[in-house]
C-alpha cells in the first residue's frame, strides 16, 4: 500500500508539467493507434479482496503486449482505449488480460501523462493448470516519454518510453511496468 501511495504521489508531481505543455498549432484531432511491449512485476496483498484472490500474497514477473488507440480531443487532452495480454515468466501468475479506457494530457512536444480504468482477468500458475480465473476492476497511471522531449531536435517521435503503475480490485495489488510503445 505504501508503494501505491508513493507511486500516486510521484505521478501527481508530473501534473505541473502539463502547464508547460507547448501547443505549436500542429496538434489536430486524429486517431493515433499504438502497440507496445512492457515488462514488470505484479504483487498481490496477502489479504483477500472482493475479487476473491486467495490470501497468500501471490506475485510474479511478466511480459505484456499492449495495443490501443488514442484520440486527440482538444488541445492537449487525449482519450483512448487499450487492451493488454501478459504472460508470467516467473512466480505465481500464468497470464493476465485487460481492457481499459484512458485519459491523458500531452506534455512537452510529444509526451503523455495518462490515467486509466478498466477490467482485468488473472490466472495463477500456483493454483494448477485448470484453475479458475480471477477478475476485477483495474486502475492505473503512467507517463509516456517521447525522445523529442528528451533532447532530440525532432518535433515528435513514433516511439515513446512508457512507465506505469496499476492496481487491481480495491487497491489489493501493485503492478509497476516499463517498456516501449510505438504509435502510428
Amino acid at each position: 500500500m505504501k508503494t501505491l501511495l508513493f507511486t500516486a504521489a510521484a505521478a501527481a508531481s508530473f501534473i505541473p508539467a502539463v502547464g508547460m505543455a507547448q501547443d505549436d498549432g500542429s496538434s489536430t484531432r486524429r486517431l493515433e493507434p499504438y502497440v507496445g511491449v512492457m515488462g514488470g512485476v505484479h504483487n498481490f496483498d496477502s489479504e483477500t479482496g472482493k475479487e476473491g484472490i486467495p490470501p497468500v500474497g501471490y506475485k510474479g514477473r511478466m511480459v505484456e503486449g499492449v495495443a490501443g488507440v488514442n484520440y486527440n480531443v482538444a488541445g492537449p487532452i487525449v482519450l483512448g482505449v487499450e487492451g493488454g495480454a501478459s504472460k508470467g515468466v516467473s512466480g505465481d501468475i500464468d497470464w493476465e488480460y485487460n481492457a481499459a479506457g484512458r485519459v491523458g494530457v500531452k506534455a512537452g512536444k510529444d509526451s503523455l501523462i495518462f490515467g486509466k480504468v478498466g477490467y482485468k482477468w488473472v490466472n495463477f500458475d500456483a493454483l494448477g493448470p485448470d484453475s479458475q480465473d480471477f477478475h476485477g476492476t483495474t486502475y492505473g497511471a503512467g507517463v509516456e516519454l517521447s525522445p523529442a522531449d528528451m533532447g532530440s531536435s525532432a518535433m515528435s517521435s513514433n516511439i515513446r518510453f512508457r512507465v506505469q503503475a496499476d492496481t487491481m480490485g480495491n487497491f489489493r495489488s501493485i503492478r509497476p511496468m516499463a517498456g516501449v510503445v510505438a504509435k502510428f
